[in-house]
């Protein structure tokens, strides 16, 4: 007699399901990947267009915009301090009129774009509706994502411009404008990746991204916005780094929390505000100039675990990087990278393959508690803010970073080509590096100037003058940086009528 088939193992922890351990999906990869984003941005506003009309049409499922180091800091290209920075690490955008020209021939309303853009965060966005407007789209359905999380800054990265207080500020009001204005746009996307890329731990990166995230939301509460208002359009930017397995328990730990601070801290009703949306990219501090080849099979395995993690949206690195920024060919070949994974690997068949695993499972649990109890000692101090500027984990950091360090100079830690398998000078060979047009800096002060001579200077006044009286008021500051986006008002210029009244952040040391 034929034995009876073998019953269906139960999973008690499914897929789609609070605490969402296994992902945020009951289907994950099998109904819908994941945005294959390209993080790409140089030069000029046509240059870094022509750049996402190339990544579109090589397969890219959305746009990853870098901006220069004068945008992110609220300096026009003929600012004294953006001299020999302009277009270097990103686009340079300085008015309404470039971001039109960056968009050119894109339309807004049929592609998701991420703007990794900060203390500019609400200029920016304001300029991306703009257009998004003047090209007819509905902006109640355009999507895509600022970063806009301004405490990472004063943690890990330094694009900072205000006072702590005032930059929340700015936050909340972007995330009460946009969510009657652009209800399907993610308002900000708390960044644990600059706080790994710092030298973090794991667990640092979790628990520090989670204790800004508490932050946010307690502003916005205290601004009398309703949790399950905004935190559906919170999203999150993870680092995907090289230990393999710590990561997909990383993002697995990460999930869970998040889901329990959301209903148990928060009392979120609503099951998508417990849902952790969240965008990878494959780690830049763990490319190395020696051998950069080898950078390839860093960038595939750091990409696999973040999709056997269950992310949302994924850039991977080019094996260039740690040269200059990348190549056209290593932006394809890092694209290339994530549709093998996609579609040849097999590991988008089923959601969480590692799940149930007894060392992940036991990893999960870790750094869950781990991170749970960073974010007790926060709490302690009296939330993200006051532990920043304390220190606390500016202060972790440096710690954890120091150790990496010195365990990859006495060699305890192996980095293959750097402290162990060198190559003999001139084995690896040259590779191509990409390099910005000097003449562009010179070009775009050009454009600047051509543009104030040009403009209607009563409309341009009358703007700036409305956006001060707002910043000393307690109305939202993003109908006023509109209005002066629309009067051609510069990138500068609106950063400079909030420094007057809020003043410029000076770290203590």
């Amino acid at each position: 007699m034929p034995s009876s088939p073998t019953p269906p193992i139960e999973d008690p922890l499914k897929p789609g399901e609070f605490p969402f351990t296994r992902g945020i999906y009951s289907g994950m990869y099998r109904d819908r990947l994941w945005t294959m984003r390209q993080y790409a941005g140089f030069g000029t506003a046509e240059e870094s267009n022509a750049r996402y009309r190339y990544l579109l049409s090589q397969g890219t499922t959305g746009l990853s915009v870098a901006f220069d180091l004068p945008t992110q800091m609220g300096m026009d290209p003929d600012h004294a301090l953006a001299a020999g920075e302009v277009g270097r690490v990103g686009v340079s955008i300085a008015s309404l009129a470039d971001m039109r020209k960056l968009f050119d021939g894109i339309a807004l309303e049929q592609v998701s774009t991420s703007m990794t853009i900060n203390s500019t965060a609400a200029i920016l966005l304001a300029f991306y509706c703009l257009v998004a407007k003047e090209q007819g789209a509905d902006l109640r359905k355009i999507n895509g994502t600022i970063q806009n999380d301004i405490l990472k800054e004063y943690i890990a990265r330094g694009t900072y411009i205000y006072p702590p207080r005032a930059a929340l500020r700015i936050v909340t009001d972007v995330f009460a404008w946009a969510a009657s204005e652009v209800p399907e746009w993610n308002t900000i996307s708390i960044s644990g990746y600059h706080i790994r890329e710092a030298g973090s731990t794991a667990v640092q990166e979790v628990a520090f991204t989670f204790a800004n995230a508490i932050a946010y939301i307690e502003s916005a509460i205290a601004a009398g916005l309703d949790v399950d208002a905004f935190a559906p359009r919170l999203s999150f930017f993870f680092n995907a780094q090289m230990d393999f397995l710590t990561e997909i328990a990383k993002f697995r730990a990460s999930r869970r929390l998040y889901a329990r601070l959301m209903k148990e801290r928060f009392g979120a009703k609503n099951e998508r505000s417990c849902m952790l949306r969240f965008h990878t990219q494959t780690a830049g501090s763990s490319l190395t100039a020696q051998q950069p080849d080898v950078n390839v099979v860093r960038t595939t395995m750091e990409a696999l675990a973040a999709v056997l993690g269950g992310t949302q949206s994924l850039h991977t690195n080019g094996r260039d990087e740690a040269l200059g920024l990348p190549t056209e060919e290593s932006a394809r070949l890092a694209l290339r990278t994530q549709q093998v994974i996609a579609y040849e690997s097999g590991v988008t068949a089923v959601p969480d393959p590692f799940g149930g695993s007894y060392y992940i499972e036991e990893l999960t649990d870790r750094i869950e508690r781990e991170a749970m109890d960073y974010i007790r000692r926060i709490d302690e101090m009296g939330g993200a803010l006051a532990g920043i500027e304390a220190g606390f984990q500016q202060t972790q950091i440096q710690n954890a970073a120091y150790e990496f360090q010195r365990s990859v100079e006495t060699g305890a830690r192996v980095v293959v080509g750097v402290n162990r398998f060198q190559s003999v000078e001139g084995a690896d060979g040259e590779i191509p590096v990409f390099r910005v047009n000097p003449e562009i800096e010179r070009a775009q002060v050009s454009s600047v100037a051509r543009l104030r001579a040009e403009r209607d200077d009563a409309a341009w006044r009358g703007s700036i003058a409305a956006l001060e009286s707002a910043a000393r008021g307690t109305e939202n500051l993003m109908p006023g940086i509109v209005a002066a986006a629309e009067a051609s008002a510069t990138v500068g210029e609106i950063s400079d009528a909030l420094r007057r009244v809020f003043g410029e952040y000076r770290e203590r040391g």
